[in-house]
């Protein structure tokens, strides 16, 4: 594939090149470690949220690294890494059609639940 027909993504990495600085940025990535992206718990949320990525051997590594890049002020209480080649996303050129099924599911809205007056903040 050619790097100038493909279409590239954010956090993607060309896979090769038809030369220039690109393909010295190719051949270098050949022989790293792979990426890993983290993900970090913060004390007062009950969810992962992406703080960043890093090169790391394995996944043991990459908790370590991970630890001592993006918790080094102790704001979170879990870790997930994830090799960067395991995750897939949506084609955001696509998002209109993609999402577009959800709007005409109108049963989906909690505007048809009449809430109790015991129940607050929901």
């Amino acid at each position: 594939m050619n790097i100038t027909t493909r279409k590239f993504y954010y956090g993607d990495i060309p896979e090769e090149s038809a030369g220039g600085a690109t393909s010295a940025i190719v051949k270098s990535n050949e022989t790293a470690w792979p990426l890993w992206e983290v993900f970090i718990r913060s004390k007062q949320g009950l969810d992962h949220k992406h703080a960043g990525s890093l090169h790391a051997a394995d996944a043991a590594m990459a908790i370590e690294n991970a630890r001592d890049v993006y918790t080094r002020r102790q704001e979170g209480v879990s870790l997930w890494v994830v090799e960067s080649k395991y995750i897939h996303a949506s084609n955001p050129d696509d998002a209109e059609s993609f999402y577009e099924p959800a709007a005409d599911k109108v049963y989906r809205h909690p505007s048809f639940y009449v809430l109790p007056d015991e129940i607050k903040h929901m």
